[in-house]
């Protein structure tokens, strides 16, 4: 096989059929896929949830992950997040023409990866290869159903409700930019970038029932703390000195002059539980990521707004992120 894509790749022929079974198929191998069907045949029982999502981050490749590694997490954690244990993805692919072989089985290969580990088969997808300078590379599309084990949705938000966050935040937007702009960080920083289908997992085998879960991407905690508190209604209150972020996370934002709390995350999810599963939640939580912490709780306050306790004793909103941030961080 040639050691780029061709837009032959794309027609239909030999060269698409060799990319699809010689490459694709091995390396999201497993017994639903290789029946080659037009579509996956799947056995399920209980009610399931369903996520589609799209990925055009750039660069491509930066520290800790890849454009494979984040479509794969994306959508698993997108499930997790409505307490459903990820079963089955798809995976369709928009390249550009001319596009290396290497790097694609490489970012195949992390998303293979992470599925494995996840316990989740890739059994159906898509390729199509568009001409040099209509596609940035690599597009992704990954959809996903899961079994419902938990039913965690937005309106069970309600007053006195414990607020947990699973990790340091901003780490994954910090990343990308610093990829983008060429630093040289001279530290070890990487996105946080993974599945969150165990822990979430771990804390429902605990008999730990969230009321309501949310993965802290595009916009961060802000955007997160923020649509909580429209769709309750209720004033969530979160303490600044609780919340970790890193030293290199606060330098790149100081220097391009964003706020960690809007950065987007990757593999840190924000929790509301009940007052009386706040400490056996949280231990759970540090099993996975010593950064974890209770950070805050929803008051019995219609206001519909985030207060944050600052490191100072004083007390400030915390809007919404404004505009396009960061755009492309997955």
């Amino acid at each position: 096989m040639n050691n780029k894509i061709l837009l032959a790749h794309g027609g239909g022929g030999e060269e698409m059929n060799a990319l699809i079974y010689e490459t694709i198929f091995k390396i999201f191998d497993n017994e639903i896929l290789n029946d080659g069907n037009d579509s996956a045949l799947l056995s399920m029982s209980g009610e399931l949830a369903f996520s589609s999502d799209s990925f055009v981050v750039t660069p491509l490749f930066f520290a800790g992950t890849n454009i494979g590694k984040i479509a794969a997490c994306g959508t698993i954690n997108d499930l997790a997040m409505v307490g459903a244990a990820a079963k089955y993805l798809s995976c369709s692919l928009i390249i550009e023409e001319g596009f290396e072989l290497e790097k694609l089985k490489t970012i195949l290969g992390s998303l293979a990866k992470i599925a494995k580990q996840s316990d989740v088969k890739i059994v159906c997808g898509d390729t199509k290869v568009v001409p040099k300078g209509k596609c940035d590379g690599l597009f992704i599309n990954t959809s996903g159903v899961g079994e419902v084990l938990c039913k965690c949705e937005l309106k069970n938000l309600c007053a006195g409700a414990k607020i947990l966050l699973s990790g340091d935040i901003g780490r994954h937007g910090a990343v990308v930019l610093a990829s983008r702009e060429e630093l040289d960080l001279q530290s070890d920083l990487q996105s946080d970038c993974k599945s969150l289908k165990a822990v979430v997992m771990a804390l429902l085998d605990a008999g730990i029932k969230p009321l309501a879960m949310r993965d802290a991407t595009r916009g961060g905690l802000s955007a997160v703390l923020n649509e909580w508190a429209k769709a309750s209604g209720y004033e969530l209150e979160v303490r600044e000195a609780d919340i970790a972020v890193s030293n290199e996370v606060i330098g790149i934002c100081e220097l391009f002059g964003f706020e960690a709390y809007e950065l987007a995350n990757e593999g840190t999810f924000v929790l509301a539980v009940l007052p009386q599963d706040e400490q056996k939640a949280l231990e759970i939580l540090k099993k996975f990521d010593e950064n974890a912490a209770s950070i805050g709780e929803i008051l019995d306050k219609k206001n519909a707004r985030v207060v944050l306790q600052t490191a100072y004793g004083s007390k400030r909103f915390l809007e919404a992120p404004k505009g396009e941030l960061l755009p492309r961080i997955c």
